[in-house]
């Protein structure tokens, strides 16, 4: 990655950052008619081993990574163990909210033993769910 393309990522970055500090809705892309996102595997109810693997599934909508703008497409974001966010902001980044932005339909996670939930939400372009959010049903597992 040359360093144009690390400045203009960073400055993206910065951009959703303060966005999200300062409060400011940002700009919502509408999601095509029946779109659909859901947690394949490990399946509600599920009793499983760490390291978990969490398949992803997607219905009437395409994926495209974080930062191109393509219509009727998005990418998705793991919830652990947290609510929703505000619908209104870039979904957040941390433990509880994992972003796959490279356009990732599957991932690999370690969770500690005990009860856990696991919920996908897209985003647009800019990391924001959909104007009608595109949310998988809550999915509760028991890692052992």
């Amino acid at each position: 990655m040359n360093i144009h393309s690390k400045f203009v990522k960073g400055i993206f970055a910065l951009t959703l950052a303060c966005a999200s500090v300062a409060g400011i809705a940002m700009d919502k892309s509408p999601a095509p008619e029946g779109a659909e996102v859901y947690i394949i595997s490990p399946e509600n109810g599920a009793t499983v081993s760490s390291p978990v693997t969490v398949v992803f599934g997607l219905s009437n909508m395409g994926v495209a990574p974080a930062g191109v703008n393509k219509e009727h497409t998005g990418h998705h974001h793991l919830i652990i163990d947290a609510p929703l966010p505000d619908m209104d902001l870039p979904i957040p980044a941390d433990d509880n909210y994992k972003h796959f932005g490279k356009g990732q339909t599957e991932t690999t996670i370690e969770l500690a033993p005990g009860k856990h939930t696991l919920q996908l939400l897209m985003g647009n372009f800019i990391h924001v769910p959909h104007a009608d959010a595109v949310a998988s049903d809550v999915v509760e597992i028991t890692v052992k």
